[in-house]
């Protein structure tokens, strides 16, 4: 289970209602997801950690290992 936690730059408070997606490294998982933040700024997987990058609304906003919270 993978959850990523989004919150505004310039507030530091949860991003609500946000599109998120993850793109894993390797040609076998791809990506996964089109969840969106509930208001906690939180959007669950059920996928296991591996390398890739999150987007936020089709923008990269991580990348690197993926793993929990």
């Amino acid at each position: 289970m993978v959850t990523v936690k989004v919150i505004w730059e310039d507030t530091g408070k949860p991003a609500k209602d946000q599109k998120v997606s993850i793109g894993f490294d390797g040609w076998t998982r791809g990506v996964i997801g089109n969840e969106y933040t509930d208001s906690n700024g939180e959007a669950h997987f059920d996928v296991d950690p591996g390398s890739g990058k999150i987007y936020v609304n089709g923008s990269t906003a991580y990348s690197g290992h993926i793993s929990g919270l």
